[in-house]
């Protein structure tokens, strides 16, 4: 999540209207920073924060990644005869889900960082997190 900066003019002519305004935003947002300052009759208020939507909408992102790579991590561990944790630990599903690699190039430096090589199932890794990626976006 990354953090942006706005800033507010808060006039002591007319600070009602300003005041409602930087308050109207600051419920939209996850506040990090607050820095105020007086100069030529008015405040300046200035806002580090990340926007709640965004946050938002990543974390859905997340989440229906790691939907369909638990689904597809069940199928690959049945027909394989083995343990879901056997194809993908639910640590690397999670992981995988918060990157969204879209190359195998880019999932083998996910995998790489937890000394782990991407295996046998990289392409179909991506393939799924590609898919998921295009229902979400077609939506």
């Amino acid at each position: 999540m990354s953090t942006e900066i706005r800033t507010f003019t808060i006039p002591d002519a007319n600070a009602e209207e300003a005041q409602t305004q930087l308050s109207a935003f600051l419920r939209t947002v996850e506040v990090q920073r607050i820095d105020t300052a007086y100069a030529d009759g008015a405040w300046r208020v200035l806002v580090l924060f990340a926007d709640l939507r965004r946050k938002e909408e990543s974390q859905q992102i997340e989440a229906a990644i790691a939907a369909a790579l638990h689904g597809w991590r069940d199928k690959a561990a049945v027909q394989a005869g083995v343990t879901r944790d056997a194809v993908l630990s639910d640590e690397l599903v999670s992981e995988i889900a918060r990157f969204a690699p879209t190359t195998e190039h880019e999932l083998s430096i996910i995998m790489n960082a937890r000394g782990l090589g991407a295996g046998p199932h990289g392409g179909e890794i991506v393939q799924v997190v590609r898919s998921t990626l295009d229902v979400l976006i077609d939506d």
